[in-house]
């Protein structure tokens, strides 16, 4: 499918590094040098050259620090400045002869650690004034939030990069993660909160927040992360994944052909393939008919943002199902839209739906026992998701955003708010998955999708400012539309779904971007923007 990026656990990874290291394979070599070339290239791209430069390496004392001290001899080999600061009493020996080797300087954070002892505000303020700090810390073997001396360390230069961020006085040094951000949670992509030590002073969160009330561990975050022999899924997953900036994934040379990836990303080369795209021979009802049942005479606005998503994604036909007044406004705004009952091949419902108003309610109701009964897909937003029966199908798709899926499953029995679920997300969207057996689109900065074998995709397209009011009506638009074009395959294959989910949430973001690239953006500007953005994408054009 095209450029879709694999997450796999640790534990896959590691065993797939043990017969390589076993064999006497130079598996640390290989990332070093992979971290020195990508360093060396964004020091070029900042300043003209890495002659000169100054890095500065913060190391544990695992093979993560190894990485970064080998990666570190390499850079001070090519002329650069490197100071490597160490947070534990032990550091990898050959990393260390490395740099010393190279003309490097090491200096300790932690007592009875190698190179001089200094306070670690010292180290900080030169790692401050650096053009690059590497960040060694922990690898993907270590659980749980940092602590002692790399806390200390962390949470110094956060309050350093914070202050001078406030006070408007630069962008600070470039942050560059070895394998992971320190201290994200490797395979759950969350920040795990410290045991009461030196990390809970609560300096920033993947959200961008600082409330130490939340207690969620340190984390540096990074610029870019370089990851060895395959993405990690706290590198996909939020709320880690809006620490790590950009991800760079590194051949190592690792096998991992028996392991199952556990976390998908689809990259814009990969919707070619699942998007329904008419041939010759197609008319309006091949292509998909598209019933939407949204708004109400308080939310119109709801119901138009719906219809003209779905009719700018290039589904055949939309029928649009509410109450007169509502009506003539779609009409009025979508004369492509049928008023009325009639065949469809999805259902999209509840955008701007009270479920209050007994008749929309009921028309939503009846659209989902259709879906059921008839094994016709259907997308459920908003007003929708209080209305749902026990048990649904995976060709339901939910999409919720997260004080939605906290009420959604405290109303199955799960005691759970909205901020356990922004700090859990896939966790709770699983949850939800496996309560009512449809797939679950979770919106957020990073949107989450699960469906049924495992089935779970991250995709992070969408610009901040794609959080504003109608979004979540463009999306559930576009995505019936899709479904409407592939409905029999939905049906058939259970996983389909969510994939298509997906994509449609690669899609809506991409179509925020273009609608004003850096720039504040309404919903119906994208729900415009989405022709252009999918014919793009068919083409294979960088959207």
């Amino acid at each position: 499918m095209g450029a879709v990026i694999l997450a796999f656990p640790s534990d896959a990874v590691r065993a797939a590094e043990a017969p390589l290291l076993a064999a006497g394979a130079p598996l640390m070599d290989r990332a070093a040098f992979a971290l020195a070339v990508r360093v060396g290239g964004e020091l070029r791209a900042r300043r003209g050259r890495v002659v000169g430069a100054c890095v500065v390496v913060l190391v544990g004392g695992g093979n993560n620090g190894g990485d970064a001290l080998h990666a570190g001899a390499l850079l001070a080999n090519r002329g650069a400045a490197v100071l490597a600061v160490a947070t534990s009493d032990r550091v990898h020996l050959g990393g260390l002869a490395a740099l010393r080797a190279a003309g490097g300087r090491i200096v300790s954070v932690a007592d009875g650690g190698p190179g001089p002892r200094v306070w670690a505000g010292d180290a900080i303020a030169e790692a401050y004034a650096a053009d690059v700090i590497v960040d060694g810390l922990l690898g993907i073997g270590a659980r749980g939030a940092l602590r002692g001396p790399a806390a200390e360390v962390v949470r110094l230069l956060g309050e350093l990069m914070a202050d001078e961020s406030a006070g408007g006085r630069g962008s600070g040094p470039l942050v560059v993660a070895v394998d992971v951000p320190s201290g994200i949670g490797v395979d759950a992509g969350d920040v795990p909160a410290d045991d009461g030590g030196s990390g809970g002073h609560g300096w920033r969160h993947a959200d961008g927040r600082s409330d130490a009330a939340e207690r969620r561990g340190l984390v540096l975050p990074a610029d870019i992360t370089v990851t060895f022999g395959a993405a990690k899924p706290g590198l996909l997953l939020p709320p880690a994944a809006g620490l790590a900036g950009r991800v760079d994934v590194v051949d190592i040379g690792l096998d991992l052909s028996g392991s199952r990836p556990v976390v998908a990303r689809l990259e814009p080369a990969d919707v070619a393939g699942l998007w329904p795209v008419p041939g010759a021979s197609s008319h309006k009802y091949t292509r998909g008919v598209l019933g939407v049942v949204a708004g109400t005479p308080a939310y119109p606005g709801a119901a138009v943002l719906a219809v003209s998503a779905a009719v700018r994604a290039g589904v055949g036909m939309v029928r649009f199902l509410g109450s007169p007044g509502v009506t003539a406004t779609v009409l009025a705004a979508r004369p492509e839209v049928v008023a009325g009952d009639g065949r469809v091949q999805a259902w999209a419902l509840g955008p701007g739906v009270d479920p209050g108003d007994s008749a929309q309610a009921d028309r939503v109701r009846d659209g989902l026992a259709q879906g059921l009964d008839r094994g016709l897909p259907v997308v459920v937003d908003a007003g929708g998701l209080a209305l749902l029966p026990e048990r649904l199908a995976p060709w339901v798709v939910l999409t919720p955003h997260a004080g939605e899926l906290a009420t959604l499953l405290s109303a199955r029995g799960q005691a759970v708010d909205r901020a356990q679920v922004e700090a859990e997300p896939l966790r709770w969207a699983r949850r939800a998955h496996e309560l009512t057996h449809a797939t679950v689109l979770l919106k957020g900065a990073v949107t989450i999708v699960v469906g049924p074998q495992g089935a779970v995709y991250a995709q992070s397209d969408a610009p901040a400012w794609l959080a504003t009011a109608g979004a979540g009506d463009v999306l559930t638009g576009l995505l019936g539309a899709l479904l409407a074009g592939r409905a029999r395959d939905v049906v058939a294959d259970p996983t389909l779904a969510a994939a298509l989910a997906a994509a449609a949430a690669l899609v809506h973001g991409r179509a925020a971007d273009q609608a004003n690239p850096g720039g504040p953006v309404a919903a119906l500007a994208v729900a415009d923007a989405l022709p252009a953005t999918i014919a793009a994408l068919l083409r294979g054009d960088e959207v």
